[in-house]
This record gives structure tokens, C-alpha cells and sequence, in this order.
């Protein structure tokens, strides 16, 4: 259950099955995106792939030298530009891989247009989707939903996503929705009618206990995409923002030239691999002894060079300075850069009152609280009207809601017209009356803690008491205690057994912070293996796009496509 590796596999296939040769690796833009996620440009370069090119490139050269191996989408614009391309060769031979299933009749029309015979293959490898961690994926789509049904091409696409993410896994599942949403049903739906449709694809050796597919509504809980990140990853993301694990660090105040965008993969970045899931001041902590160690590690500026072999060892090693120089001066401008903006943006004060507003059901000091932050000049305009939108949510219903004053006190602030009317927008797209959960319960007056870490001076704060409803559901899924009320099977089929194979999918968007949940669940309970996917993966800004375009009933962007060889 890793879509990493799955990924990483069925590229490393392409490249292996094309033979010995230099090689052109011809992409549309969303497999561009899928392939950059698992393969770096240096390591696609070792593997004689020494072109990467996009098929809606208009310039390409003539390169009769180069093969060409093609991962496209099955859309009909790539089809139809692959038609042009067999038409007019510009490589020796096509070895083409589709990310999805592909109809007999698209197939048929690219067969006719290789009048040359210069297609050696065409195959289905189904790396449909963006594989963000080995149990996280995302299939990159913002703003799914027309009011609280499905854009009609936002739903084929998420269905191709989730279908291509099955059959990578080798899964034919059990399928479980959430009962409160209508979109999960429908997705569920579409998902059934391709694997019946599909069967011989999904026809994989049947184990004791099913995999399962459980489809989930971002709604259900719109308070975990508007709290403030303090694990590594989840924290980027926030402030930072990942754009498919790229970091756009041009507007740093200093930042040099080469550090103006940086790329964070954990699996050629020894250090955020082990500290993707640890929290802000650890990885102060960590920062630290990176530099320490690479100060004692690091070439002297007057090393004596006497002998052939004192030159051969510093050869040696150079390139493994060089790269270890690399990863201290990204992190320690990405470390450095978080510092900043936590302490001009004063999050440490804004966290914890964002957490007690999560967590805790003490509406007088909830409203002492958020008064005396949206007068804090420190404060930011989105940071304000987070704090508002969690109150809103949070005392929905409260005899003595101070909902009114606040979005006064917004208007005092200066807060743009935009934000205020999205404090609204959020109670309508995940209130009282849309979710299907005990989100927010009276009972749950948990006393805040602070958390005291022996980190770097200003990072030693980490407030982290709030749990995803995620985390409790996939709780209750996993003793087999999740109610069939709430979360109903479609069609005849259930489980008797606790389920081992877990496949959860959010429409609206996933976030890190489910992420690490699904993470420690992998690792603390023995026998299960879960993986979370979603239509996006969101930081508050992005997620407050999604409540917008939701809310506001707009439709926005498409994609969508549909027996050669299949894997």
C-alpha cells in the first residue's frame, strides 16, 4: 500500500521495457506533474532518458535518433495530438503508455494514423494521480463541487483518479460513504459502475479480508483545514505553500539566487524524511546538530593536499560536501523563514487560542480570547478571520454568540469585504445543518496544554491537542465499530471482519495534518494499512477557495478522458 512506489514502478517499467538507447520522455501537463512527484530530472538522466519534452509542445525537433516513451493521459486532446504526432514522426519509435483506461476506438484511430509503423507498444499503466507521501496521494483538482452536487468533469476526473489509484494497488474493494453527503454517494457510485464495467481489470487474487474504500466529505469537518500547522511538512505547506513538493521562496527577504525555489522530496532528502513528521521545535533541534555536523564534517579552507591519495579522498568526497551543503543551506532557509513569519504573524498566540477554540467548550474565554487577537495589531487579515470562522463554527449555535461583534470588529480592522463574506460562506458549506458528525461535542472541554520543547529560542512552543475527525473515524473503522448508519456500504457487499486495507478518499480536499494521523495509525496499530487520498490537499488558503467556489455555486476548470495490454 504504498502509491510512491507504485508510481516510482511503473515509470521505472517504461523506461526499462523501451531497451538500451537515448530517449525522449514525451508528457502531457498533469503527468508531467505525476512523474516530477517520484523521479527526479537526475535520475530519469541516468536512466538514458535525455529529453523531457510536453506532447503540446509546438517546437520540438526532428530527433530520429532518440526514442520516444509517451505517459499520457487518456484525454481526446492527447489523443488527438498523439494522431498529429504518428502522422509526422519527429522520433524512431513510440513506445506509448496511457495513465488510464483508453477506449477501443481511440485506439483504433492512432493505429491508423501510424501509417509509418513507428508505435512498438501501447499499454495502460494506471499512475493516474499524485502520489504526495507513500500512503497520501492527490489528484491536484480545486474546486469540485457545484453547490453541493458534482462539476460534472471534476467528477470523471476524480473517478479516473481514484479507479487508476485501485488498480496501482491491485485492490478491487468494498466501497463505504459517508451518508450526509451526497457527492461521496455519487463518487461511490461512479467508482461501482467502472470496477463492474472494468471487471477483468479489477479481477485481482482475492484476499481473506476485502480492501476497503471508504469516500468521505470535506464538510463533515471544516475546522481541521483552518488551523495553523506545527509539524514540518503540514507547516511548508501553511505558510510556505507545496506546489508538488516545490517551495516558492522568491519573496524571502535575502533569498539568494539559487534558493529563489526549492524542491523538498523525502525521497532524496535524507533530512525531511526524518523530519516530515516532527513538530517545529524539534526540527529547530535538528537544524542545529545538520549544521553542527556539517561544520565538522566540511573540507578546511587550508587542507593539505600533499599526496595522490589526500587529492583522490577529497575528490571523493566532494560531491557528498557538496550535496550535504545543499540540504543545510535549503533547510536552514526553509527553517529560518518559518521562524520568521511565526513570529511577525505572532502564531504561537494565534495557534493557541485556534486550538481552544477546537478543542475546548468555554465560550467566555473563547470570545475574551478572540476579541483581544483581532485588536493585536501583530495579527494578520487571514489569520483574523480564521479565528472568526472557528468561532463561528464552534459556537453555531450558542444563546450568547458574539458572531455579530466580531464581523464588526473584522470591519474595524480593515478586513477585506472578500474574507468577511467568506466567514459566512464557511458556516453554510460545513455547519450544524450540512454535517453528518458529532464534529463539535459539549463534553470535550479538554484543558489546553503547552507542550515545552528544548528547541532553538522561539520555537519551543507547539500547541498540537487538536485531533481530525479523520482520526476518529478511522478509530472506529478499525475495531469495526464505524455505525453502517453514518457510513453505509453500496451494494450488497460488507465486511465481517475488521477491515486490514484501507483506502480513504475526501472529496473537497485532504490536509497534512490527516495525513500524520493516517501516518501514526499505520504505525501504531498492527495489521492495518491505511492510505489517504483527496481531491486536493489543502492549506487554509486553499481550502477557502474550495468554500468560495462551492458556496458560491461556481464551477471552475475540467478534465476528463477514458484493449491494449494492461498492468
Amino acid at each position: 500500500m504504498n502509491v510512491t512506489l507504485a508510481v516510482k514502478q511503473y515509470v521505472s517499467r517504461m523506461i526499462e521495457d523501451s531497451g538500451p538507447g537515448m530517449k525522449v520522455l514525451l508528457m502531457d501537463k498533469e503527468t508531467t506533474s505525476i512523474v516530477s512527484m517520484v523521479y527526479t530530472q537526475s535520475e530519469i538522466l541516468q536512466k538514458e532518458v535525455y529529453l523531457l519534452e510536453r506532447i503540446d509542445s509546438q517546437n520540438r525537433d526532428n530527433m530520429k535518433h532518440l526514442k520516444a516513451i509517451c505517459y499520457l493521459r487518456p484525454t481526446k486532446e492527447n489523443v488527438e495530438s498523439l494522431i498529429q504526432e504518428l502522422r509526422r514522426p519527429k522520433y524512431s519509435v513510440y513506445f506509448i503508455y496511457f495513465s488510464n483506461v483508453i477506449s477501443k476506438s481511440e485506439i483504433k484511430a492512432l493505429a491508423e494514423a501510424d501509417e509509418q509503423e513507428v508505435v512498438a507498444e501501447i499499454q495502460e499503466f494506471y499512475g493516474d494521480f499524485i502520489a504526495v507521501n507513500p500512503h497520501l496521494f492527490s489528484l491536484n483538482l480545486q474546486g469540485v463541487a457545484r453547490g453541493r452536487g458534482w462539476d460534472p468533469a471534476m467528477l470523471a476526473r476524480s473517478t479516473q483518479g481514484l479507479t487508476s489509484v485501485l488498480l496501482a494497488l491491485k485492490k478491487c474493494p468494498v466501497i463505504r460513504y459517508q451518508l450526509s453527503s451526497d457527492m461521496a454517494k455519487r463518487l461511490a457510485e461512479s467508482v461501482k459502475l467502472i470496477i463492474t464495467k472494468e471487471y477483468e481489470l479489477f479481477d485481482f487474487r482475492k484476499t481473506e479480508v476485502p480492501p476497503l474504500l471508504l469516500i468521505l466529505d470535506r464538510s463533515d469537518d471544516a475546522i481541521t483545514p483552518l488551523l495553523n500547522q506545527w509539524t514540518y511538512q503540514a507547516m511548508v505547506h501553511e505558510l510556505l505553500g507545496l506546489n508538488n513538493n516545490r517551495i516558492d521562496l522568491s519573496r524571502v527577504p535575502g533569498i539568494t539566487k539559487d534558493l529563489r525555489e526549492v524542491v523538498l522530496s523525502a525521497d532524496n532528502d535524507e533530512f525531511y524524511a526524518n523530519n516530515l513528521y516532527l513538530n517545529f521545535g524539534e526540527i529547530g533541534t535538528n537544524i542545529k546538530n545538520l549544521m553542527e555536523d556539517f561544520q565538522k564534517k566540511k573540507p578546511k579552507g587550508q587542507q593539505k593536499l600533499e599526496s595522490i591519495s589526500d587529492m583522490k579522498a577529497f575528490v571523493d568526497s566532494y560531491p557528498q560536501f557538496k550535496k550535504m551543503s545543499g540540504t543545510v543551506s535549503k533547510h536552514v532557509t526553509v527553517v529560518g523563514e518559518l521562524s520568521r513569519l511565526v513570529a511577525e504573524r505572532q502564531l504561537m498566540e494565534v495557534s493557541e487560542v485556534e486550538q481552544e477554540l477546537a478543542c475546548q467548550n468555554d465560550h467566555s474565554s473563547a470570545q475574551q480570547n478572540v476579541r483581544r487577537l483581532l485588536r493585536h495589531p501583530g495579527v494578520c487579515e487571514l489569520d483574523a478571520v480564521r479565528l472568526v470562522m472557528l468561532y463561528a463554527l464552534r459556537y453555531e449555535r450558542h444563546s450568547n454568540s458574539i458572531l455579530p461583534a466580531l464581523m464588526d470588529e473584522l470591519a474595524k480592522r480593515g478586513v477585506s469585504d472578500k474574507y468577511r463574506k467568506m466567514v459566512q460562506c464557511v458556516v453554510e458549506y460545513g455547519g450544524k445543518r450540512v454535517r453528518g458528525s458529532d464534529l463539535i461535542t459539549a463534553t470535550d472541554a479538554v484543558a489546553i496544554t503547552k507542550q515545552f520543547l528544548k528547541g532553538l529560542k522561539g520555537v519551543e512552543n507547539v500547541y498540537t491537542q487538536h485531533q481530525p475527525l479523520l482520526q476518529d473515524t478511522l478509530d472506529q473503522l478499525v475495531k469495526g465499530k464505524l455505525r453502517d448508519g453514518q457510513f453505509p456500504y453500496l451494494g450488497a457487499s460488507s465486511l465481517r471482519d475488521r477491515p486490514q486495507d484501507v483506502l480513504v478518499f475526501v472529496v473537497g480536499g485532504a490536509t497534512y495534518e490527516e495525513a500524520l494521523s493516517v501516518y501514526n495509525l499505520n504505525r501504531s496499530v498492527p495489521g492495518v494499512r491505511i492510505v489517504l487520498g483527496g481531491t486536493t490537499v489543502h492549506s487554509t488558503k486553499s481550502f477557502l477557495e474550495e468554500v468560495t467556489m462551492t458556496t458560491g455555486n461556481i464551477s471552475n476548470r475540467a478534465g476528463a478522458g477514458r484493449h491494449p495490454s494492461r498492468h
